[in-house]
């Protein structure tokens, strides 16, 4: 897999093929999910067992595993087409899922296999949360609701409720938006339905979804992650992600305004742009006020940072003109719009910095 950029010789090594994920345990090289977790599972026989050993539930953890497979392909077939006038693709996958839900409400836990987490959950973790993402920003379909909300998959719900209890989970868990720029790159191409257009707005912030202040929610498409933390803590959270590898991330973000590399298959890939030197300071001041409005815990606070915003676009309107203004925004929106969840921070922190770039820039503008 190429679609960002070229891997390492040093990786190629491990994996020819460059397609991801791959581990090396004990010195043997593993290069499909099931068998690193397999493999994991004998290395730790003394920690709690993630592959049922009586034999009537591990029966049951197979024929939920063959289920997770039949899903992925009712899931995939529909994702990466357009849907037949008599919607048979939307059925196939809507049946599937119903099975899925019939087998997570007969379980007495909230896993798939009763009280504690399991090879099952594992496996059908990274495609249901996917899911969630792909269906609702491509076809207009939404199975996760913010809690409280109606659906038709509760038991769905109560699942991803019980996996964000793991911070094993927490730790890996993606967003819409990384989710749905990630997918058509890796997979070719995926294609909308009619009607998702306001969903995409709403996934991608162009409706003003990650403008301040920030919805709940996103108004009900994405459920916020309670269990990270309040707003204040993720925009220390924010914060410390930016200021940790301060200049790196200026310098990033000056490519918005510099020379694009090669192309690659992702859109937001651009491992080989050239950053706008030139623009480095403005974009340096422009993102410690950024930090210092995400800091501010009182209203005086906040509108020092409006008013020092202001103050800085005045001068640089003066010095430069609105070709140094654009390029100053341009720069914000390029590092915006490549704020990756879990990569560079958790979805709380990534959608306030995500939000005060946009302050920033609409001011820019």
């Amino acid at each position: 897999m190429r679609c960002y950029g070229d891997k390492p010789a040093s990786f190629l090594r491990m994996q020819p093929s460059g397609s991801i994920p791959v581990a090396i345990i004990d010195g043997v090289t593993y290069n499909q999910s099931n068998d690193i977790m397999y493999a994991l599972e004998e290395k730790f026989p003394d920690s709690n067992p993630m592959v049922p050993t009586e034999p009537d539930m591990r029966m049951n953890a197979q024929s939920l595993l063959r289920l997770e497979r039949q899903l992925f392909s009712s899931w995939m077939y529909w994702l990466t087409s357009r849907d037949t006038p008599d919607g048979r693709m939307r059925e196939n996958f809507v049946a599937t899922l119903v099975e899925v839900e019939n087998a997570l409400t007969a379980t007495s836990g909230g896993f798939f296999l009763g009280g504690q987490v399991s090879i099952v959950d594992a496996m059908f973790a990274p495609f249901l949360e996917r899911m969630c993402a792909s269906m609702l920003y491509f076809k207009g379909f939404q199975i996760r609701v913010a809690n409280g909300e109606k659906t038709n998959f509760p038991a769905i719900n109560r699942w991803f409720d019980s996996m964000e209890t793991l911070e094993s989970y927490q730790l890996t868990k993606s967003d819409y938006y990384t989710h749905c720029w990630d997918l058509p790159p890796q997979l070719g191409g995926c294609f909308s339905e009619d009607g998702s257009k306001q969903f995409q707005d709403a996934i991608n912030g162009s409706n003003g979804s990650w403008d301040l202040p920030l919805a709940p929610d996103n108004n009900g498409l994405e459920p916020d992650w309670s269990w990270a933390g309040d707003e204040a803590a993720a925009k220390r959270e924010a914060v410390e992600r930016v200021t940790s590898n301060f200049e790196a991330i200026v310098s990033f973000a000056a490519r918005g305004a510099g020379k694009s590399g090669r192309s690659y298959g992702a859109p937001l890939a651009d491992p080989n742009a050239i950053p706008n030197e030139s623009i480095q300071p403005f974009v340096d001041a422009a993102m410690m006020v950024i930090c210092n409005k995400l800091l501010s815990e009182t209203d005086i606070e906040s509108a020092a940072c409006d008013k020092t915003l202001a103050e800085l676009v005045s001068v640089w309107k003066k010095e430069g003109g609105n070709e140094v203004m654009d390029k100053i925004a341009m720069s914000l929106s390029y590092l915006r719009d490549r704020v990756g969840v879990p990569r560079d921070m958790r979805l709380p922190a990534a959608r306030q910095l995500r939000a005060h770039l946009n302050w920033a820039i609409m001011k820019l503008r």
